[in-house]
C-alpha cells in the first residue's frame, strides 16, 4: 500500500508540474501570432516586440515542458508496467502522434525563433501558425490516450488480456472528443488570463505604457473568449461522466442517494463515514437537468457502488468545487472587461479592474490541476476504468521514496531556473 501510494504520489506531482507547461505549449504560440499578424497589418512595432518576447516565453515553457514529459514517459513503465505492458498497444498510436506533432512544434518554433529578417514576414507568421497547431494536437493526442483510460474501447477483453485491438477505435473514444474540447479550451482560458495578469500588474504601476496596453488587450481578449466557451465544453464532458462514469458524477456533486430530479451542490462537506454531505446549497432538479436535460432524470447516488468501488469523495467533491469558481470568476472578469471596453471605447484599464484581473492570472492554471484532480481521481480505483485496478497496475519496486524525494528536488530546480529566465527574458523594463 506504501509503494501504491508513493507511486500516485510521483505520478500526481509530475502530472501537476508537466500540465502547466503542455497548456503554455498549446495556447501561448496564439498571442504570438496575434501580434504578429497585428504587426503585419499596422507596421507599429510594439506589436512585434510583443511577438518577439512572447515567442522567447513560449520557447523557454517548451524547453522545460521537454524535460518534463520525458520523465513522465519514463515514469509510466517504471512505475506502472502492468498498465503499460496491457495497455501499450492501444494507446501507443496516440502517444506517436504526439511524438510527430511535438517534432512539428518543435521544428517550426526554430524557424521562428531565428527566422526573422531570414524569411518573408508572411513566412515567418505561417511558421508560427504551425508552431500553434503543433502545440494543440500535441496536447489533443495525449488527452485522447487519457480519455480512453475513462472509457476505454477498441479490443476485446479475454481472459485479463486485451485482443483484437483497433487502435483507431480506441482514440475516438467516447470521451474523447469532450476532454480534448475541454482541456484545450482550459489551457487557452488560463494562459489568456494569466497573461494579462501579468500585464495588468504592470499597467497599475504605468498606466501611460503602450506595450503593456496592447499586451493587456490580446490577453484579455482571449481570454475572456474562451472564458465563454468553457462552461459549453464543461457542459458536453459532464454528460459524457454522467452517462459513462456515473460513479464519479456522484462524486463530483457528493450525491449520496439515487435520486429522481437530484439537486446540483454548491459547497458543502462530505461525510464518508456517515454518507451524507453538509451544508451545501442545493440547487432544485438542476443536476439532472444538467446531466440529461430532464429535470426529474435518475441520479446514481455513491451508495449504488460498494465503498473500495468508489473514488475518495471529498477530495473529487473539492476539486470539482475549486474548478467551476474559479471559472466562473474569470467569465465574470471576462464580461465586465467586455462590458468596460464598450462602455469605454478603448482597453478597460480602471485601476479596480486591473487589480481584478492580476488576481484572476492564476485562476486558469488552478481550475486546470483541479480538473485534472477531478478526471484521476475521480476514476479510482481503475486505471482502466472497470478493467484494471490502480493497485494491479503499480511496480513491485520498493522504496519509491527515494525517487519521489529526487523527482521533487528536480521540478522545484526547475521551476527556479523558468522563474528567472522569465523575469530576464520576458518581463524586464
Amino acid at each position: 500500500m506504501e509503494d501504491l501510494l508513493a507511486a500516485r504520489a510521483q505520478m500526481a506531482m509530475s502530472l501537476a508540474f508537466h500540465i502547466i507547461f503542455a497548456s503554455v505549449g498549446i495556447a501561448m504560440p496564439l498571442l504570438m501570432v496575434i501580434a504578429e499578424g497585428l504587426w503585419l497589418r499596422t507596421n507599429d512595432d510594439t506589436y512585434l516586440t510583443l511577438a518577439k518576447r512572447w515567442s522567447k516565453g513560449t520557447a523557454i515553457m517548451f524547453a522545460v515542458g521537454a524535460v518534463s514529459g520525458t520523465v513522465l514517459s519514463f515514469e509510466l513503465g517504471l512505475l506502472w508496467p502492468t498498465f503499460m505492458a496491457h495497455a501499450g498497444r492501444i494507446i501507443g498510436m496516440p502517444f506517436s502522434l504526439e511524438g510527430l506533432a511535438f517534432f512539428i512544434e518543435a521544428i517550426f518554433l526554430g524557424i521562428y525563433l531565428y527566422g526573422w529578417d531570414r524569411v518573408p514576414k508572411k513566412v515567418h507568421w505561417l511558421a508560427g501558425v504551425m508552431v500553434l497547431l503543433g502545440g494543440t494536437m500535441s496536447g489533443i493526442f495525449v488527452v485522447t490516450a487519457n480519455a480512453w483510460m475513462n472509457t476505454p474501447t477498441g479490443f476485446t477483453y479475454i481472459d485479463g488480456t486485451f485482443t483484437n485491438i483497433d487502435p483507431i477505435a480506441a482514440m475516438l473514444n467516447p470521451s474523447s472528443f469532450s476532454q480534448c474540447l475541454h482541456m484545450t479550451i482550459a489551457a487557452f482560458l488560463a494562459v489568456g488570463f494569466a497573461v494579462a495578469g501579468i500585464h495588468a500588474y504592470f499597467l497599475r504601476r504605468d498606466p501611460e505604457s503602450s506595450f503593456h496596453r496592447k499586451a493587456f488587450a490580446i490577453a484579455l481578449s482571449v481570454g475572456a473568449v474562451f472564458s465563454i466557451l468553457q462552461p459549453i465544453s464543461g457542459d458536453i464532458s459532464a454528460k459524457k461522466v454522467a452517462k459513462h462514469q456515473p460513479v464519479k458524477l456522484a462524486a463530483m456533486e457528493a450525491q449520496w442517494e439515487t435520486e429522481n430530479g437530484a439537486p446540483l451542490r454548491i459547497g458543502g462537506i462530505p461525510d464518508e463515514e456517515d454518507e451524507v454531505t453538509r451544508y451545501a446549497i442545493e440547487i432544485p432538479k438542476a443536476l439532472s437537468f444538467l446531466a440529461h436535460f430532464d429535470f426529474n432524470a435518475e441520479i446514481k447516488g455513491l451508495k449504488e457502488y460498494p465503498p473500495e468501488d468508489r473514488p475518495p469523495v471529498a477530495i473529487v467533491h473539492y476539486a470539482f468545487q475549486i474548478m467551476v469558481a474559479c471559472g466562473m470568476v474569470m467569465i465574470a472578469a471576462g464580461l465586465l472587461g467586455g462590458w468596460l471596453a464598450w462602455k469605454r471605447k478603448g482597453i478597460p484599464i480602471d485601476r479596480w479592474y486591473l487589480r481584478f484581473v492580476t488576481c484572476c492570472a492564476p485562476l486558469g492554471f488552478i481550475a486546470i490541476e483541479a480538473g485534472w484532480t477531478v478526471t484521476e481521481v475521480g476514476r479510482q480505483p481503475w486505471v482502466i476504468y472497470n478493467y484494471m485496478r490502480t493497485a494491479d497496475a503499480v511496480t513491485p519496486m520498493p522504496n519509491l521514496v527515494v525517487p519521489f524525494l529526487g523527482f521533487t528536488i528536480l521540478y522545484i530546480f526547475l521551476s527556479i531556473i523558468v522563474v528567472i529566465l522569465m523575469r530576464r527574458q520576458i518581463f524586464q523594463e
